[in-house]
């Protein structure tokens, strides 16, 4: 038998479906039910019809006897006309028959001879003889033909009798046909059975039953089981792709346990993979400087890939120039050859513009070329880029004594390592960025308020000490003794200007308490000046940022040493509104100061401007109200948006 494709069990010609020889047996058996049952119908309906005749028939002898009876007793012409339009009724429906009711003769040729030979009889003879004793009106002519006509009538009765018993013959017949019939039909009945279990056995029984049996071999662990293929219908299908699935089933059966190795190799050598990006990045992610990255990233790099040496070479952008950072398992006459060397001289300042460069075994290579790594004894070499935000910024290598292939798998690792220290060499250069942006920021702060005080006492002293000398080349006493005092004024003032810078540079969040430190610098402000002053705060909001509470204690600080310095005020009230946004409101009785006019000088008022400058560091709101002999309110509004999460 030729072999079946588990795959085209949807092609199969249509004459080799079990679908199709189930419908097709089907389909016979019904026919042949539907014909046997038809055919009894058949024969009950013709029986029926054959004893509607029988009884017809039967009704023409009564009738004929009762026409003589009204011929005897001299009738009315309209009863004589009655009975023999209804012996003709008769005789017409023996004749042509009435489907309705059910009422035909059988058409046999005995009976159908017969039929006509009591219709003739009674046409030529009968009803003839009956007219003629109807019409007579002598009584003793009458009588002559009444005698005729019952003479007669004993024959055509005999005929009618001939004709019941041919109809009751063939009727008979009929019977036993039926009988047969209806027995053949139950044998036909029991052998559809029969036969279609049978079938069912042989086409779905059987192959199910081998199927379940093959299964459960297979259950037990019996791979060598295979199904018989000995139909071409979708059983042998399903047999052909279960021997397909044993072969494949057996076939893995025999190699799982080099598969599992495989899987196995190939899952530690991921895991090793993962455990390695997840500690070096662990690692970089560290606060370390540069140099300590660099130097600790070379260490485990070579560690992880078993390499003999190493370095790290960052490229120095404005020169182009390769400078070797870091190194390790490297002589020191190799590094001082090559501590500085151009981005396109040898493999690893050419990996900055070429990529990745893989050196398998150097003595493969052009040996006209000079190759310091192998002349330190290296076989292999690897070099990858040190990326950040896609910027080449130097390279790492990796030298090995013995002939060394990087795997793809380690190729994508150390590409990504690569990326990972860019990137942690960039936020230390940007943190350090910062933190000198941030140093810069508060020098500058820092100036501004030694300009705004210490400077300008100075400037004052040094006026009044050229007055000082000025008076005793003139010893002018009187002169000296008003200068005298202002002098130890200005100078206490420097002093108290000293200590105030002093202590507002010295100024730290303890546990980020923002209310506290604020308190304190409130009740050392009144300590100090003897101005009243209070703070109040209101509202449950969020605490800030610490950066931003710094910055927000700065403002305050300079607030209150501007009222030392120029508003001469009595009472100073601070109001803190902590709530979805942060509010600060400074407000002393003072002498207060034309806006306009302050403005018009500029920096001279560097005060104003530092509490700005912090201010914008906060994307706050600042403003400054005050008129002149009505004090000053100085506010800031950090809306919700611009707050940090502390």
């Amino acid at each position: 038998m030729e072999a079946i494709s588990a795959q085209s069990g949807l092609q199969l010609p249509i004459g080799k479906r079990l679908t199709f020889r189930i419908l097709l047996t089907t389909v016979i058996g019904l026919v042949l039910t539907l014909g046997a049952i038809g055919y009894t119908l058949l024969l009950s309906w013709q029986l029926e019809g054959g004893a509607a005749a029988i009884n017809e028939a039967g009704s023409l002898r009564m009738r004929s006897y009762r026409l003589a009876l009204v011929l005897e007793h001299g009738p009315q012409l309209a009863h004589f006309e009655s009975e023999l339009a209804e012996f003709n009724r008769t005789l017409a429906d023996l004749q042509n028959g009435d489907p309705k009711r059910p009422l035909f003769l059988p058409t046999t040729t005995s009976i159908r001879r017969q039929m006509h030979g009591v219709q003739e009889d009674w046409l030529t003879r009968i009803q003839k003889n009956a007219k003629a004793v109807a019409n007579e009106s002598d009584p003793l002519q009458r009588q002559q033909l009444l005698n005729k006509y019952v003479q007669d009538l004993p024959v055509f009765v005999n005929n009618i009798n001939q004709l019941v018993s041919l109809v009751e013959m063939e009727l008979a017949a009929k019977t036993t046909w039926l009988r047969l019939c209806q027995t053949a039909l139950i044998f036909l009945s029991i052998a559809a059975s029969v036969a279609l279990l049978y079938l069912l056995y042989l086409w779905i029984v059987g192959p199910v039953t081998r199927m379940q049996t093959g299964i459960a071999s297979m259950t037990k662990d019996d791979l060598s089981v295979r199904l018989p293929i000995e139909t071409e219908d979708e059983f042998g299908v399903l047999a052909q792709a279960f021997n397909q699935m044993a072969d494949h089933v057996q076939g893995v059966h025999r190699t799982l346990e080099e598969r599992v190795s495989q899987k196995t190799a190939k899952l530690q050598a991921q895991n090793y993979e993962i455990s390695t990006l997840y500690e070096i990045a662990g690692f970089l992610s560290g606060p370390h400087a540069i140099e300590e990255l660099c130097r600790g990233f070379l260490h485990r790099i070579m560690q992880r890939m078993h390499a003999d040496g190493g370095t790290v070479r960052i490229l120095d952008g404005h020169s182009d120039n390769m400078h070797i950072t870091v190194y390790e398992g490297v002589s020191e006459q190799m590094i001082e050859e090559e501590h500085c060397i151009k981005k396109d001289d040898c493999f690893c300042g050419s990996a900055t513009q070429r990529g990745i460069i893989l050196v398998r075994d150097f003595r493969q290579l052009n040996q006209n070329k000079r190759y310091r790594c192998q002349e330190e004894g290296y076989i292999s070499l690897a070099v990858f880029q040190i990326l950040s935000r896609d910027q080449v910024i130097g390279t790492f290598s990796l030298h090995f004594e013995k002939e060394r292939v990087v795997s793809s798998e380690e190729r994508r690792l150390l590409e990504i390592l690569g990326k990972n220290l860019g990137s942690a060499i960039e936020n230390q250069r940007l943190i350090a960025k910062e933190k000198e942006f941030a140093v810069s920021q508060e020098r500058n702060l820092l100036a501004q308020g030694l300009h705004d005080s210490i400077a300008q006492g100075l400037n004052f002293l040094n006026l009044q000490v050229q007055m000082l000398e000025d008076s005793l080349n003139r010893d002018e006493l009187a002169e000296i003794r008003d200068i005298t005092p202002l002098l130890r004024a200005g100078i206490q003032e420097s002093y108290e200007d000293v200590r105030e810078l002093l202590l507002n540079f010295r100024t730290r969040l303890e546990d980020s308490n923002l209310e506290s430190e604020m308190r304190n610098v409130v009740a050392r402000f009144q300590r100090q000046t003897g101005v009243h002053s209070t703070i109040n705060f209101v509202g449950n909001g969020a605490q800030l940022a610490p950066e931003q509470q710094l910055q927000v204690l700065f403002i305050l600080q300079e607030a209150l040493s501007n009222v030392r310095k120029h508003a001469q005020a009595g009472e100073v009230t601070v109001v803190i509104d902590n709530d979805r946004d942060f509010a600060m409101i400074v407000h002393d009785n003072g002498l207060g100061f034309d806006i306009a006019h302050v403005a018009e000088k500029g920096d001279s008022h560097v005060g104003l401007k530092i509490m700005q400058e912090r201010a914008d560091r906060l994307a706050a709101q600042f403003r400054v109200e005050s008129q002149v002999g009505e004090g000053t309110t100085i506010s800031l509004y950090l809306k919700q948006e611009e707050r940090l999460v502390a």
